[in-house]
Parts: C-alpha cells; structure tokens; sequence
C-alpha cells in the first residue's frame, strides 16, 4: 500500500511565542459538515473579508495570498446585491404618491428576487450532493480547518498562525486524501472510510488497499457532481426569483417590519410572510393568462428538478468498473519474463 508522504494529523505548531494565544486547531482538521459549521465558516469568512484581509492588502502584507482574495469577493456582492435593492426605494421621496407605491412594490419584489436568487443557488447545491452522499457515502462538501503558519510581519510579531477554511475535494488534482485517513493512536482503523465507500460502491469488503481502489472513482464523482451542481443551481436560482415576482407577496409588503422589538406587529409580519410564500408558490405553480406563459412555472421548475435528477444519475454512471480479471489469468508461469 503506498502511504501518503506527509500525515496531516501530526500536531506541529511552529508558533514563534509559546505564550501567545491558544490555536483553535493544532493541525489541518476534518470538520462535520452539518448547518451549525456551515454557518460559523460563513460567518468566519465574512467578518475577515470585511476586516482582516483587506487591512493585509492595504499594508501589503506578504502573507496575503489567494484564497483571501477570493473571499473577499463576497464583499461587493454584497454590495453590489444592496444598491440593486435599495435602487428603487432610495428615491422614492421624490416621486408622486402613486409613483412611490409603485417603485416601492418594484422595489421590495427585487430586494426579495435577489434574496431568494443566493438562497436557492446555495441551497440547491444540496440537491446533488446529500444523495450522492447518501448513494456512495462520499461527501463532496466535506470542510476542513487548513492551519497557516504565516512570516512575521515584524520582529515583535509572535501571532503568525491562521485558519482557512477549505474543502477536502476542492482541488480535483491533488484532494486532501491524508485528511480520510483514519486516527490509528484513537482506534480507527486506517482506511475505515475508503472502506465504506468501497462497499458502497460495489466495489467489495475488506479489500487490502480500498483507499488506491477508490480513489480514481471519487475524482470521477468529485468532477461530475461539480458539473451537475453548477447547471442545476442556476435552474434552482431562477426558480426562486420567478416566486420572489408573484403578485401575492404585495400584502407582505404592505405589514413587512423587521423591528423585532415591536411584538404585535413583527409577529404580524412574520405570519403575512407565510401566507404569502404559499400564496406565491401556487401561483408560480399555476401560471396566469394562456399557452406557454401560463404552464412557464411548471416548465422552469420541471427543468429544474431534472436538472438535479440527471445530474445524479449522470455522477453515478461510470465506465470505470473492478476488473474481474485475475493476475493468474494474464501471467503465464511457465513462460519466462524479462524486465528491463
């Protein structure tokens, strides 16, 4: 079996100052991919996006890098999203009491189609990856603590460690393989989870090497659950902005608050809000006026409900099946060979 150079799981800290604050991991971690972690690696990336690595880039610093920059991409989407919202409503003083109300009721359905619009590409990325999860017990969004030893800034500066938060099949060439590998000093057995997949796949128990069996499957699966989850998100994204246009939510908006403090009223808000998502899913569902525009919301959200159906199927088709073939069946032991 050939072992991995280097084990993730060794607990190295090349910290300059013992002294200095507690790391919150040691080592490169697995972490559970459930919505409690999801949400605190959000949060996480937000709040340095918005404060730490910019302030890196302004002192060019020498340890920023990539993944920093691509997370503080999120920052003018963010931005980006709230001018797009408050671009009707922002002018509104200015218009007639008839323009107000209409620029408002525009106003308020686009702030919700751009809500709805980076819920649903998100959320629908769920779509493809928990049955395949469920079908080969591979997760293809499971998340990872990567620990960063950084160059000091300057002589008196002993914090030179941080955390990023990546995922273990993120880079289709070299995927985090050490990271599946069992703890043997906690019990586990070293290839436990190459195992489980090796059996959920078909591909036999207790094989001696499951984790190079199953490796160039899960690059397979890795690569086309990829390609089925960015078509199917957009389908998905499109049907949440098509429900964010529908008339109904008009009475939302005429009880919409978001001052919790207020009981009555919010509680009232929050109870139009649920009446007018239902109201608006149906009349999605059903369409208005005749032929195609009357059957479009049945005929987007079909398309994508198959986009996310064939893109399963598509991740689990595969021409790379165990050989049946014996090694007795190919070496011929009377005859003699040479290597060269």
């Amino acid at each position: 079996m050939i072992l991995p150079v280097g084990n993730a799981q060794n607990k190295i800290n090349f910290s300059a100052d013992k002294s200095s604050k507690e790391l919150e991991y040691s080592h490169d971690t697995l972490l559970k991919n459930n919505l409690s972690t999801r949400t605190k690696i959000q949060a996480d990336k937000l709040t340095n996006a918005i404060t730490v690595y910019p302030a890196k880039g302004f002192k060019g610093s020498k340890n920023a890098n990539f993944y920093e920059f691509l997370t503080m991409g999120t920052v003018p989407y963010l931005i980006g999203s709230g001018t797009l919202m408050a671009v009707f409503n922002a002018a509104n003083k200015y218009y007639s009491p008839f323009q107000k109300t209409m620029a408002g009721k525009y106003g308020n359905k686009l702030a919700l189609g751009v809500l709805f619009y980076g819920i649903m590409k998100n959320f629908s990325k769920s779509f493809i990856s928990k049955p395949i999860k469920l079908l080969t017990g591979i997760d293809t969004e499971m998340p990872y603590a990567k620990v960063i030893y950084e160059l000091p800034d300057d002589i008196n500066d002993t914090d030179i460690t941080s955390i990023e938060h990546h995922k273990v099949f993120e880079s289709v060439e070299f995927p985090r393989w050490d990271l599946l590998y069992g703890d043997e000093a906690k019990g586990e057995k070293r290839n436990f989870r190459y195992d489980k997949i090796a059996n959920k796949l078909g591909m036999g128990e207790n094989l001696k090497d499951s984790d190079q069996e199953v490796k160039p499957r899960i690059k397979e699966i890795v690569v086309k659950s990829s390609l089925a989850k960015n078509i199917s998100s957009y389908f998905w994204a499109a049907c949440g902005v098509a429900l964010a246009v529908q008339e109904p939510w008009e009475k939302y908006f005429k009880v919409m608050t978001f001052k919790f403090w207020k009981g009555k009223e919010f509680m009232k808000s929050l109870k139009s809000f649920g009446s007018s998502f239902t109201e608006s899913v149906e009349a999605f569902w059903k369409g208005e006026g005749k032929g195609l525009k009357k059957h479009a919301g049945k005929i987007l959200f079909g398309a994508a409900v198959l986009s996310s159906v064939l893109g399963v199927i598509n991740t689990m088709s595969s021409s790379k099946t165990p050989s049946k073939i014996d090694s007795a069946d190919v070496i011929k032991k009377s005859d003699r060979y040479v290597v060269d």
